[in-house]
């Protein structure tokens, strides 16, 4: 069975499958629909088409993507989604063939992910609870996301039914879908509380103005009704200048690192941790091992004796 004539519709029957079959998330979606158009754009510029290119020409667009400068990870992330896109072709009866599966990918780059020691974390959270106008919820932010590990997108879009109760255990649905259970500190619940009484009370206020109610726990009068992952990665720049730790050591991110990271200096487990983080393997839950041996031996080097005297 030929395949649609036009790239677009490959593209769109491709994305389609994957929401449906996959429950792949908006984010990763939204990924692979621009890394597909780009590769696109390049064959149609070329007279070439997702029915006919080959492992050659495959080769030839990640040599296009490698002149333009673009990153290990980036060239990686549109070979995957090129393999993607011909597995499913496969599947389909579009071709016979899949001319990406036996190149091989630029790789990662070996970074280990940035993390904070406990004192930054708690500047942070002190930084929240003393900064602007919107201290209640931005506390319930920091302390929510420090205390779970959850993911941005996670912590953003999370619904006030999950707050409801004083909770001892949060209900977060992750990616692809899947659903995990993670503790609360007693400063998060504390935080989340006091949060939720403000919010109810403004709902209450705004309702009787014709306003209607909001289904998550941070609502916004934007598109998506929940603060964004973007107004978020602002607020925490603006919390590490008033916190006094360094912008460049702080994405939204990086407080997932630390929870990682703090836990395991603390004696828990891998598999634990995994759980928590809703790591699909274990073997990326392992990267946090080597983040603190790391801060162990910056630690000996900055302050042993001999260390210092060498």
């Amino acid at each position: 069975m030929a395949g649609p004539d036009l790239m677009p519709q490959w593209i769109s029957t491709f994305l389609d499958a994957q929401a449906a079959e996959l429950g792949a998330a908006t984010n990763t979606l939204l990924a692979y629909g621009r890394d597909l158009k780009d590769v696109a754009d390049w064959a149609a510029h070329r007279k070439l088409h997702f029915a006919t290119l080959d492992q050659a020409d495959v080769e030839a667009y990640l040599i296009h993507c490698d002149a333009q400068g673009l990153s290990r990870a980036t060239r990686a992330r549109r070979l995957s989604a090129i393999r993607q896109l011909f597995r499913f072709a496969f599947e389909e009866g579009w071709r016979t063939d899949n001319p990406a599966i036996q190149i091989k990918g630029p790789g990662r780059a070996a970074r280990l992910p940035k993390t904070l020691d406990v004192v930054e974390v708690d500047r942070l959270l002190d930084a929240a609870r003393t900064t602007g106008r919107d201290r209640l919820r931005n506390t319930c932010l920091m302390e929510l996301l420090y205390a779970t590990g959850m993911r941005v997108s996670e912590l953003v879009s999370l619904p006030v039914s999950a707050a409801r109760g004083d909770p001892r255990m949060l209900l977060i649905r992750g990616k692809g879908g899947k659903e995990r259970m993670v503790p609360l500190s007693p400063p998060a619940r504390t935080a989340l509380a006091e949060w939720l009484a403000h919010r109810d009370a403004a709902e209450a206020e705004g309702r009787e103005n014709g306003q209607p109610a909001s289904r998550f726990l941070f609502p916004s009068r934007g598109k998506s009704g929940h603060l964004t992952r973007h107004r978020f990665y602002l607020l925490i720049k603006e919390l590490t200048v008033a916190g006094g730790v360094s912008p460049d050591k702080v994405t939204p991110h990086t407080l997932r690192h630390a929870f990682a990271t703090h836990l395991l200096a603390n004696g828990a487990d891998l598999r634990s941790i995994q759980t928590l983080l809703g790591h699909a393997d274990v073997a990326t839950t392992e990267i946090y091992t080597h983040v603190l041996d790391e801060r162990l031996r910056e630690l000996v080097l900055e302050h042993h004796p001999l260390a210092r005297e060498n």
